[in-house]
């Protein structure tokens, strides 16, 4: 099933189709700046004009920046305060014309890698750490994901862990990748110790730089890079709405020639 995923950030927001049986793009994805500041109606305007960009009429998957509780927003660190206690799901329905169904960012991502890509396969507690704008996080235990996390908020030395960690304080501060490093080291040293996971996976836009930074790092818990790099929270979000898809109905003897098996209805939490 083919369903545009779109991934809003904080600087960016981006979509594309999405073959949800192997993970693929199926067209370039399209991208355009996050609206400041990022009002209602300027991201759900920003989000039409994204399934626009493709003449899109299906389904649509979102991961949004923000806690998430069916469909509704719980946190604003990366949108305006006034999407709080806000429908997502409903406003971004609305506005494209389309079933959209939203998730918090990181735990779309998170979906992605544990279906296709660095924690395929992995069983345990695997982290997913989204290194942007901010620090997004998703937690899964033997594939199962618990929810909105967003452990990019532990205070360390008295400020939240993503304004001394995020990608983008490397890069307003100018720092080399080692001294970037260091931070983002001591946090993942802070989150080993209160979850102790067996897997830590780094995701985000800076993920295509890994070479740069994971060998700087000392903490004994394997790291490791996202494979599908700053396309995970697209993937993700197609993956999130193809759960909330009608399941297709039993095939009869009459019916089944005309209806080939379609295997990608597995349960995403998988």
């Amino acid at each position: 099933m083919h369903i545009l995923g779109i991934d809003i950030g904080g600087t960016g927001i981006k979509g594309a189709p999405v073959d949800t049986l192997t993970g693929m793009l199926l067209e370039e994805h399209w991208r355009i700046l996050t609206p400041a500041p990022a009002t209602v109606e300027a991201v759900s305007t920003a989000v039409a004009e994204v399934a626009a960009h493709f003449s899109w009429q299906g389904p649509i998957g979102c991961g949004f920046p923000a806690v998430i509780r069916r469909g509704q927003v719980c946190t604003a660190f990366h949108v305006d305060r006034e999407w709080l206690g806000r429908n997502a799901q409903t406003l971004l329905s609305e506005a494209t014309g389309c079933p959209v169904t939203v998730l918090n960012d990181a735990d779309a991502a998170g979906y992605a890698e544990m279906r296709f890509g660095a924690g395929q396969g992995q069983s345990g507690v695997v982290l997913l750490v989204t290194l942007g704008t901010g620090i997004g996080t998703a937690l899964f235990v033997d594939g199962y994901l618990v929810p909105n996390t967003e452990l990019g908020h532990l205070e360390i030395r008295g400020k939240d862990a993503e304004r001394r960690a995020a990608a983008s304080v490397r890069e307003k501060k100018g720092w080399s990748w080692k001294k970037w490093a260091r931070r983002l080291n001591e946090y993942l040293q802070h989150l080993d110790s209160y979850i102790n996971p067996d897997l830590i996976i780094t995701g985000g836009g800076i993920s295509e730089n890994h070479d740069k930074f994971l060998p700087l790092l000392t903490i004994e818990t394997k790291v490791v890079a996202a494979h599908l790099e700053n396309n995970a929270g697209i993937v993700g979000a197609a993956l999130a709405a193809l759960s909330q898809q009608p399941k297709p109905t039993e095939p009869t003897a009459e019916t089944a020639p005309d209806m080939p098996q379609d295997t990608s209805q597995d349960d995403t939490s998988r």
